[in-house]
């Protein structure tokens, strides 16, 4: 080993903390203190005064795509909504399992999931797959009481 490797520092134990060089004397240039009660306005005016159970997101790309929904009383990771943004409703309609409960039960569906399991009333009700209309990934149904029904999202506290 010879004298100077020890002693000398390398070029990386040169360098100094980022943080040395910044300057706290000035605002941050993005840095808005007002932002959280602008964000809580705007949400109240999108919702028009009324609650909603969660808002939901995409599960990929985190995409809003409800403000206003109603969470499902058994199965706590469905949701439904009429008001959605950044959804699509594809052409393709999703099978259904045919079932022989009665028509009051189809009158009550809002009240049964919509993951495919026990889902769907009867065979004749149509189903069409919604997707986030950014990133295509399959995220609910759209029912023919024009009802979107989430059962693949993020909830966020409202």
């Amino acid at each position: 080993m010879e004298e100077g490797d020890a002693k000398s520092p390398t070029n990386s134990q040169q360098t100094i903390s980022d943080d040395d060089e910044i300057d706290y004397s000035t605002k941050p240039e993005f840095y808005d203190p007002e932002l959280d009660d602008k964000d809580e306005k705007w949400i109240h005016k999108k919702r028009h005064g009324s609650d909603s159970d969660a808002v939901l997101c995409c599960p990929a790309c985190f995409t809003t795509l409800c403000l206003e929904c109603q969470r499902h009383e058994k199965y706590l990771t469905q949701y439904r909504a009429i008001f959605v943004t950044n959804c699509k409703i594809e052409d393709k309609q999703v099978p259904t399992q045919s079932s022989s409960k009665s028509r009051s039960r189809k009158r009550n569906r809002r009240n049964e999931g919509f993951d495919g399991s026990d889902a769907i009333s009867t065979s004749n009700e149509t189903l069409k797959q919604v997707c986030c209309a950014v990133c295509s990934t399959e995220v609910g149904v759209f029912d023919e009481d024009e009802v979107y029904h989430f059962f693949n999202v993020l909830p966020s506290e409202s």
